[in-house]
């Protein structure tokens, strides 16, 4: 579905992605996992072409998007659950998603498809008219999925999703994310907590300042000695 081959990305001087390589088959989580500051974001604003690469190719469906708009990106069928949630706080959770479906021309599903997203999320139903920027971490969270979910998206890149929140709402924004992934969306997740990415991942990649050292399905990856070190405390 997706194929990211040999991008280089700078940010002035810094050399941010050194010929990034990654693949994601449709219908598989794929995980991308790193220290802070290793390229992982970067990599998924390249892909939604919020970044230019110097150098490579970005293949999405048999098409080259690596020069496309980031608006025609998402009408292509990826959408980004941004890091920090990012949700436009002064809005309502109503309005949130249904600026999640701007781009849609087939308006008379939209209100079926926010009525499927409090369904998922029934708090986000008990606070529908609620001002966004009041709701909690989590709250705030599952909006941010949910105004994705409602570009209708073939492919959800998400980063840091489980960012800042308590370990029992980690646990439930993880099988959100399974179960999306269950109904039939192709995800590309990036997340520091790396045991828990790997527990729901198909296939899993490693990235080290800008460039991949290790890639395997997650089972693999889980028992490799070098990331139980590195990212699993053990």
């Amino acid at each position: 579905m997706l194929v990211v081959k040999d991008i280089d990305v700078y940010y002035g001087a810094i050399h941010a992605l050194k010929k990034l390589s990654i693949k994601v088959e449709q219908g598989n989580i794929v995980t991308l996992i790193g220290a802070n500051g290793a390229g992982k974001s970067t990599t998924l604003k390249t892909i939604s072409g919020l970044t230019r690469p110097k150098t490579g190719h970005i293949v999405f469906k048999d098409e080259d998007i690596t020069r496309t708009p980031p608006e025609k990106i998402v009408g292509r069928g990826i959408s980004q659950v941004p890091e920090g949630r990012r949700i436009f706080a002064a809005m309502s959770v109503i309005e949130n998603l249904e600026m999640g479906a701007f781009l849609r021309k087939d308006k008379a599903n939209i209100e079926a498809d926010i009525e499927m997203v409090f369904t998922r999320f029934p708090r986000l139903k008990e606070r529908r008219k609620q001002t966004a920027g009041t709701l909690s971490g989590g709250e705030q969270q599952m909006l941010a999925i949910g105004r994705a979910l409602m570009a209708k998206p073939a492919l959800m890149l998400m980063d840091e999703p489980s960012m800042g929140l308590a370990p029992l709402l980690v646990q439930e924004i993880f099988e959100i994310i399974r179960d999306i992934n269950e109904q039939g969306t192709t995800i590309l997740l990036v997340e520091q907590n790396a045991h828990m990415a790997l527990s729901i991942a198909d296939y899993a990649y490693v990235i080290e300042t800008g460039e991949i050292v290790l890639q395997g399905s997650a089972g693999e990856l889980m028992h490799s000695e070098d990331v139980k070190k590195a990212y699993l405390g053990g």
